[in-house]
């Protein structure tokens, strides 16, 4: 289910950073599903690049939902069929992830924290993340009620290094709706001895049980010095320009207003069929736009994974060559070394008002070909700002790259909360 990958890896060979493999429930490796990158941070300059997660690497949409339903049947293992979970995934990077599970597991509600801040939905709680380059996660669900239940609860991110930020999440959780039952499940799982006593030693404290499931367990080797080392590399060249000014083409795509676009404000079980509508009609639309020759690379907008891989999916389907990745808040070191997964990368301004760190794509490239990116966004990201100099437009053209820009707009997180409130009255 894996592309191939070089089996020597740049920052394995000249820095010593290594992912060593301890063992699967699933016949995978830890070289099967992340590549050793590299970041200037003080705090941790290892990065995991998955090879399955459609983040920073283009990927087949096929891949990226079948890593998700493999997580999600190695959490049935652990649960049973009949458990009748609630999923929450962490934001950014594993909010479609989250959502794959939930959909495999039929789950009754999925939610993911947030980093957008949606005033009239209200925070209902919050953590930190400890090594994230972003670090507030804020859950915003259109009513308390959607997690008020007793039944286990699924908490999924594209790997655990500790453990630390999930348990604050469950703690956040339990305060509000405590229930006797989680289950962290991860891509992968790095977790030292110590890091599995701490969880034994919260879940002790809170009275429940944590278990943990993941595709592959393994180990990061971290050779001595590894962020001064990194530190010391050739500043990283960014935003490439081409031999040429790529196109930009503009497409909207109508949402409807009462179905979730994800799972920022809770996804319930009831929505599936209208979501799964509106994907397909989404993909018609788009799909008239594209050539059948050229391959493309739909890219989503950091939060928004899930809606554009589904998407990737259904063009896949419909026999277009696709690949799907999303930008992204996290700074990441770009070399353009073969054996190292990040080989091209651009820096833009945040397209939603108010934002005022930078975001970043990285990759966004097919081998040997000129593919057509469709970059995917909703209504928050579609400002002056996405057009402007330094924008995503203007850094992706720049390279000589070719943009469908598809604005999906019409979701309403009101609309959304008043037609819930409709159908449990």
């Amino acid at each position: 289910m894996h592309a191939s990958y070089p089996e020597v890896h740049w920052a394995t060979e000249y820095l010593g950073l290594e992912f060593t493999h301890i063992g699967s429930g699933v016949g995978m490796t830890i070289s099967d599903l992340v590549m050793p990158g590299l970041r200037r941070n003080p705090r941790r300059a290892h990065l995991l690049v998955s090879t399955v997660l459609g983040k920073h690497v283009p990927t087949d949409p096929d891949i990226v939902i079948g890593a998700g339903e493999r997580l999600a049947d190695q959490v049935t293992n652990v649960l049973g069929a009949d458990a009748d979970p609630v999923v929450f995934g962490f934001a950014e990077t594993a909010t479609g992830l989250g959502h794959c599970v939930a959909t495999r597991l039929n789950a009754r509600c999925y939610l993911h924290s947030t980093r957008r801040d949606v005033p009239q939905i209200g925070t209902l709680a919050g953590f930190e993340e400890g090594h994230s380059h972003a670090t507030s996660h804020q859950l915003q669900p259109t009513s308390a009620d959607l997690f008020a239940n007793d039944h286990p609860l699924v908490l999924v991110d594209d790997e655990i290094s500790t453990g630390a930020t999930a348990v604050d999440a469950i703690r956040a959780l339990h305060e509000h709706s405590p229930r006797g039952r989680y289950v962290i499940a991860s891509l992968v799982d790095m977790r030292a001895q110590e890091h599995r006593d701490a969880v034994d030693i919260a879940a002790a404290e809170l009275g429940v049980q944590i278990d943990s499931v993941s595709l592959a367990e393994g180990h990061t080797v971290l050779p001595d010095g590894l962020v001064e080392s990194v530190g010391a590399l050739p500043d990283p060249v960014l935003n490439p320009v081409g031999t040429r000014i790529g196109g930009v083409e503009r497409l909207d795509i109508d949402w409807p207003a009462a179905v979730p676009e994800g799972g920022r404000h809770g996804f319930l079980r009831e929505n599936t069929e209208e979501f799964d509508a509106a994907i397909r009609e989404s993909a018609r639309t788009l799909g008239a736009r594209l050539d059948h020759q050229r391959p493309v690379i739909v890219v989503g907008h950091e939060e928004l994974m899930y809606l554009p891989l589904r998407i990737a999916r259904a063009l896949s389907d419909s026999g277009y060559r696709v690949r799907f990745q999303t930008t992204t808040r996290s700074p990441a070191y770009v070399l353009d070394r073969p054996g190292y997964p990040l080989r091209r990368g651009f820096r833009f301004i945040a397209p939603e008002n108010g934002e005022d760190q930078p975001r970043f794509v990285y990759n966004a490239q097919w081998s040997n070909e000129d593919p057509l990116v469709v970059a995917v966004i909703d209504e928050a990201a579609d400002t002056d700002r996405l057009t402007a100099r330094d924008g995503l437009l203007d850094v992706l053209t720049a390279s000589g790259t070719d943009v469908l820009l598809a604005v999906v707009s019409g979701a309403d997180p009101l609309s959304l909360r008043a037609a819930r409130l409709g159908a449990s009255a």
